[in-house]
């Protein structure tokens, strides 16, 4: 089992940035591709980014590329989403996920662990 808790989560305007953290726990961390989804009010959740294990390789979704990173540090057992230049339209619960997988699918089905999330309210 893997545990996963978010936090960093907040209201900002629009332009400002919040940087999300997640602690996982339970197994050995680092061989996880850790990710984050988002999922806003009447709306399916949705992928947002993901970091291999060693994090020599990230993947975005196209609405955040450019204004968000994730990152990882494996001696923390944390990833983080670093977003920027945050829009109204990215106002939503925030999910850490987990991935047995080395190369797993970019959406809800490829993840085997969640997080219970962090709201982020972008107002403008």
């Amino acid at each position: 089992q893997v545990q996963l808790v978010e936090s960093g989560g907040g209201s900002v305007q629009d332009g400002g940035s919040l940087r999300l953290s997640c602690v996982a726990s339970g197994r050995t961390v680092s061989s996880l591709t850790l990710g984050w989804f988002r999922q806003a009010p009447g709306t399916e959740r949705e992928f947002v980014a993901v970091i291999t294990w060693g994090g020599g390789r990230a993947y975005y979704a196209d609405s955040v590329k450019g204004r968000f990173t994730i990152s990882r540090d494996n001696a923390k057992n944390t990833v983080y989403l670093q977003m920027n230049s945050l829009k109204p339209e990215d106002t939503a619960a925030y999910y850490c996920a987990a991935a047995l997988s080395i190369r797993p699918r970019l959406d809800v089905g490829g993840m085997n662990y969640w997080g219970k999330g962090t709201l982020v309210n972008v107002s403008s």
